[in-house]
């Protein structure tokens, strides 16, 4: 018999029965006849005893002592997975030798242990700043940069930061009712439009002074420029510039061109100010930069992109398919919406999405089936993944809350 000692309990195994496992590091420790060969494969060697010792977990090689006795590797449901891995990596054991049904179960819970330490870094990075105050140390001007990057980037630094984040999303706010009111009719008169011009220009200034903050503050302009809020940031200002630069180029080109020309080049501006005017929805985009909420609705679709995509793919299919029974069953009735499988694509997504505006509606009995059917399927399709986003929205929210309470 071998005896070996395991993290303070002695196990006996037969050396016959250690041979069957060659490649095992009990099995080489029972082949070797060096006796230095063999002290390199455990860590001490009592004399007196006869026996190994291995500095390992006792609790796991129960486990490895049961396989040497019959053959059979278990695995148990309360064990770590990245444990007992280390563990049977030690001894040199496989996983092959555990029967199929442990081995499965073994499997998916490592997975999920993988995935879970994989959403964990990321709601990490997700919560941290991409720079630190350390990094401050020794630059060019590290310590105004570095209070500088207090003020911005981190509210709970002081009274000054959490009053500048609270202004930002102020500006936030107050830009968005100043885009809303500018579309009004009483507005559009010139007290209302120069009110709404300087509440848009104050807006712009502020915008401004926070990023050009945020870009002396960082420690590297590169990361800076690549990062989703700072890219978001500069979408919010540069409608007002790009405004106020075509603004110009149309007060120069009615000073040159004639009557025909300047109405074509003020039509044609005008289009463009409309859609420069429309990027400013973006600015509420910025309110996720001190939103917990925001940010875990985004990350929750990031991490869920896969389930999202199969739900738009299950959409499209249901109104594809529907559309064209409905077509099918209805294109015949004088006075029909149904005249085209195209045409009947608006009332399946409307159906599916269990909205019904009511503005095409099926005639025939079997067009009533038809939307009876579509309705249904749409109910079962959106209750679907609605309880899935919303656990994972629930879970990740608590997370980010918690990292952040924890900085």
């Amino acid at each position: 018999l071998l005896n070996i000692n395991v993290g303070g309990k002695s196990f006996q195994i037969a050396y016959k029965v250690l041979a069957q496992y060659p490649i095992t590091r009990l099995g080489k420790l029972a082949l070797y006849t060096d006796p230095a060969k063999k002290l390199q494969l455990c860590d001490d060697y009592l004399v007196q005893k006869n026996e190994y010792f291995f500095d390992r977990d006792p609790s796991v090689f129960h486990y490895i002592f049961h396989f040497y006795r019959s053959g059979v590797l278990w695995v148990m449901d309360e064990m770590c997975p990245s444990n007992f891995v280390e563990e049977i990596e030690y001894w040199g054991i496989h996983l092959k030798y555990s029967q199929r049904c442990c081995r499965i179960l073994f499997e998916e819970k490592q997975d999920e242990l993988n995935e879970y330490l994989k959403i964990e870094r990321e709601l990490e990075a997700e919560v941290e700043p991409l720079d630190s105050g350390e990094q401050f140390d020794g630059k060019f001007l590290g310590g105004f940069r570095k209070m500088i990057w207090n003020l911005i980037e981190n509210p709970f630094s002081s009274i000054p930061a959490k009053i500048i984040a609270v202004m930002s999303s102020f500006f936030v706010l107050i830009s968005i009712v100043g885009m809303t009111l500018s579309t009004v009719e009483e507005m559009k008169n010139k007290t209302g439009k120069m009110w709404i011009e300087q509440m848009e220009m104050i807006c712009a200034i502020f915008f401004t002074s926070e990023y050009l903050m945020r870009l002396i503050s960082s420690s590297n302009f590169k990361i800076f420029l690549r990062a989703a809020f700072n890219a978001v940031d500069l979408v919010a200002i540069l409608p007002f510039y790009i405004q106020l630069l075509f603004e110009n180029l149309d007060e120069a080109d009615t000073l040159y061109h004639e009557e025909l020309h300047k109405v074509e080049n003020v039509s044609k501006l005008g289009k463009v100010l409309k859609l420069i005017k429309l990027m400013r929805i973006f600015r509420i985009l910025k309110l996720a930069r001190h939103s917990t909420g925001l940010r875990a609705f985004s990350f929750t679709l990031r991490q869920c992109y896969q389930q999202v995509c199969c739900l738009l793919l299950f959409i499209a299919m249901g109104v594809f398919t529907f559309s064209a029974l409905i077509h099918s069953v209805e294109h015949d009735v004088p006075g029909t919406d149904f005249t085209s499988i195209p045409c009947a694509w608006w009332w399946a997504a409307v159906s599916l999405s269990t909205v019904g505006y009511g503005d095409t509606v099926p005639d025939t009995m079997l067009g009533r089936l038809v939307a009876f059917l579509c309705i249904s399927f749409g109910i079962i399709l959106n209750g679907m993944p609605i309880s899935i986003l919303f656990n994972k929205f629930s879970d990740y929210y608590a997370k980010l809350k918690a990292h952040e309470l924890s900085q």
